[in-house]
């Protein structure tokens, strides 16, 4: 088998194929393979690989963006016989499209669509003992359905230019020609070392770049007649079914992420955050914490919305209401959410980061300083007493007797509504 890609070094660089597999050191790159010569692989290989950038102590100074390419070794295949593997580098902006923002909303309807051979399959007949086969292979992230994809070039069998003979690669509809120079393939074949396959990744198809309008926008200026003193995650279905009927393809926010960490106004600045995961309780809807809230509590945020639905946010007032409420209304339905179907899903699934953030939620509040250093005993981190803290979460009886575990467990609570009022279905 043998690995191709053109690619500009530096004096002491080489590019190094890792992979899945042993043979390409299994993800290991100071065990990966140089690009020449060509290496001996058992029949019915198969892989994941990418091309790495090292210098001459193996150091890894770039590696190709995107997904992990794949390899299928043809069946039938020869001792002796050769398997060119032709690629492109992957740059970070030609696998813009295959993020969730474009793969899962935007080009959803051509994701959508079946494959009609596995990536990296090859076909194994050939006509004539001389053949060799070649497998094309290119991205196509904006496809369409009723549009097809063909190949033509130079030669007969590519319709020497005449799209009508060239070969089509999967569906069937409308024509989009690429821009740019043509890509080119030569085969020697005087050669000892002729392919009997090729595989040919030519990376993204080429086309005129692509435009998308959008809006950016902070999320407290996102208001409705349903917010409390400043915009909410529930608000965003609102905005964006504006963007959909203005024409937009885009919402960018600013950063949505906690930055409580002394309690004040300054904190309204988003791009201190102390999490990087963790949402801000401020876009919490308190309403719809639960179907049930009592009549004193309702009035306590209709109370609320006339003192703080002024132009202006007054971030110290309600992030402090908020929790306020937030409180009052987890004392109460403290045991449906905990065993509740969700609240298990999201802790099960964030539980990484959920653990640590709410101790250290806990303790600021308790030590009334962010500064860790004067937290006593608990100012060195300890995996250990982490794991203590939340055995006894698990195990009493009496979970709410103390104070520091009702404050934890509110902790989760709130992330478990933000995540879902943040993830609310837009339709």
């Amino acid at each position: 088998m043998s690995f191709r890609i053109p690619y500009f070094t530096q004096w002491g660089q080489n590019l190094v194929i890792s992979g899945s597999e042993p043979l390409l050191g299994s993800w290991n790159v100071k065990q990966g393979l140089l690009l020449i010569p060509s290496h001996q692989v058992p029949s019915g290989f198969e892989c994941e690989y990418s091309y790495y950038l090292v210098d001459d102590n193996r150091h890894v100074l770039r590696w190709e963006a995107g997904k992990k390419r794949k390899i299928f070794l043809p069946e039938g295949v020869q001792d002796g016989e050769v398997v060119e593997l032709h690629d492109l580098w992957q740059s970070a902006s030609e696998t813009l499209f295959y993020r969730s923002t474009f793969k899962n909303v935007i080009f959803l309807k051509g994701w959508s669509l079946d494959l009609e051979t596995p990536v990296g399959a090859f076909p194994t007949k050939y006509e004539q003992e001389d053949t060799v086969i070649v497998h094309f292979s290119v991205s196509f992230p904006r496809i369409e359905d009723n549009t097809s994809v063909y190949v033509t070039g130079s030669s007969a069998q590519l319709g020497q230019w005449n799209l009508q003979g060239g070969l089509k690669l999967s569906h069937a509809g409308n024509i989009s020609l690429e821009v740019g120079p043509q890509r080119e393939l030569y085969v020697d074949s005087t050669s000892n070392d002729t392919p009997k396959y090729i595989s040919l990744s030519d990376g993204i198809f080429r086309e005129l770049a692509w435009k998308g309008a959008g809006v950016a926008i902070p999320m407290f200026s996102v208001r409705s007649e349903e917010d409390l003193g400043v915009g909410e995650f529930l608000d965003l279905k609102l905005l964006v079914d504006w963007a959909v009927d203005s024409g937009f393809h885009l919402v960018q926010l600013l950063p949505i992420n906690d930055t409580s960490v002394n309690g004040v106004w300054w904190d309204s600045y988003p791009y201190s955050s102390l999490s990087v995961v963790a949402l801000h309780p401020l876009y919490l809807r308190v309403q719809a914490l639960s179907k049930d809230i009592s009549k004193e509590i309702k009035q306590e945020i209709m109370d609320a919305k006339e003192r703080l639905d002024g132009k202006a946010v007054d971030y110290e007032a309600t992030l402090a209401i908020k929790l306020s409420i937030a409180k009052k209304i987890f004392s109460v339905e403290n045991d449906s959410v905990l065993t509740s179907s969700a609240f298990k899903k999201i802790f099960s699934e964030n539980e990484e980061w959920l653990k640590p953030y709410a101790a250290f939620c806990f303790l600021r509040d308790f030590f009334e300083t962010l500064d860790h250093s004067q937290w006593g005993r608990f100012s060195q981190f300890s995996k250990e007493s982490l794991r203590n803290l939340f055995q006894r979460i698990l195990f009493t009886m009496t979970i709410f007797a103390s104070p520091t575990i009702f404050s934890i467990i509110y902790t989760y609570s709130c992330r478990k509504h933000l995540h879902m009022q943040e993830r609310i279905e837009l339709s």
